[in-house]
């Protein structure tokens, strides 16, 4: 387990970094809510509202961080809206003391409404428009979703978790062993392009429209899950959404409807994921303090329960559009 923590990260730091590209703060540093990097609003001396992100080390290498940029200024030149990294002296990554950081225009607006089917057929037009530049090419460093990173290595990473209470082991790890297996059964595919990869409603900003943000889980991946998180509700509701949002996707990009079968692997996947990925970062002060439930009894107890439901939704037939 990496027990890098940001405690060197200070604000002497940070401003000294900012200003070694000659961009001058004229503000102070507003944290924002991000706890994978660590990430600051500032005003500039232009006046202009700027964000500063600095990366974890030892998550991405350097050939990743420039294959995210580029995806990002890539989509931004074919008229995408996505927040991209600002180039300046000809790079759009830079390194100080050890960290590599980007700055970025800072972008306003609200989260998108999940249950709007007018919203929902804007998501998948531009989702559609994303996926028509992301298909030309594949990531040559960044990874590809699969069964060995999502849940092999998660189910090790709990595995050798303390903080799973000991009463609640057999029953947890049991149905984690098959809720595993049949996701193993289950998801299959060759069909891959490269994604956003975590187009949840909370990296999506609403102004007259959606702005795409925060591009630092892409990867290569099936088209579908950069679709399937922005679903809710019941059955027949999620079957109404997907339908508004292929129908609109299908505008710019064909979707292939043999990938309705990897919605619940993928959801089986994200969800076991998360949780090894909170505990790989519990070393990390952050995580303790955002994320407390994540070492109390009732939040297992919940996840024995979230994980014999999604184990009954593989069972089920695959959504219909």
């Amino acid at each position: 387990m990496s027990t890098f923590n940001f405690s060197e990260l200070t604000p002497d730091l940070i401003l000294d970094a900012i200003e070694s590209e000659g961009v001058l703060v004229e503000s102070g540093l507003l944290a924002l809510n991000s706890y994978e990097n660590r990430v600051y609003q500032f005003v500039g001396q232009d006046s202009k509202r700027y964000v500063a992100k600095f990366y974890r080390p030892q998550r991405w290498s350097e050939a990743q961080l420039n294959e995210e940029h580029s995806f990002s200024l890539e989509l931004a030149e074919h008229e995408v809206p996505v927040v991209a990294p600002l180039v300046i002296n000809g790079k759009s990554l830079h390194l100080y003391q050890d960290y590599h950081f980007a700055l970025f225009p800072s972008v306003g607006g609200r989260q998108f409404e999940v249950d709007n089917l007018d919203q929902l057929e804007w998501m998948g037009r531009f989702i559609g428009r994303i996926h028509q530049v992301a298909k030309t090419r594949l990531f040559t460093h960044r990874p590809t979703i699969s069964i060995e990173d999502y849940l092999v290595k998660s189910v090790a990473e709990l595995q050798n978790s303390q903080l799973i209470p000991s009463s609640l082991h057999e029953a947890f790890f049991t149905i984690l062993e098959q809720v595993v297996t049949l996701t193993r059964e289950r998801y299959h595919t060759s069909d891959i392009m490269r994604l956003h990869g975590d187009c949840h409603p909370g990296n999506i900003l609403w102004r007259d429209g959606p702005t795409f943000v925060d591009l630092d889980d892409c990867r290569n991946g099936p088209a579908v899950q950069d679709l399937w998180m922005m679903l809710s509700g019941d059955r027949q509701a999620q079957s109404l959404q997907l339908s508004t949002i292929v129908e609109a996707y299908d505008e710019f990009c064909e979707f292939n409807p043999a990938q309705l079968s990897l919605i619940e692997p993928l959801r089986a996947m994200r969800m076991v994921h998360y949780m090894a990925w909170l505990h790989r970062r519990w070393q990390d002060p952050a995580f303790p303090q955002a994320f407390a439930w994540f070492a109390e009894p009732k939040y297992w107890e919940q996840q024995i329960l979230a994980l014999k439901e999604q184990f009954s939704a593989l069972h089920e037939t695959e959504l219909r559009i």
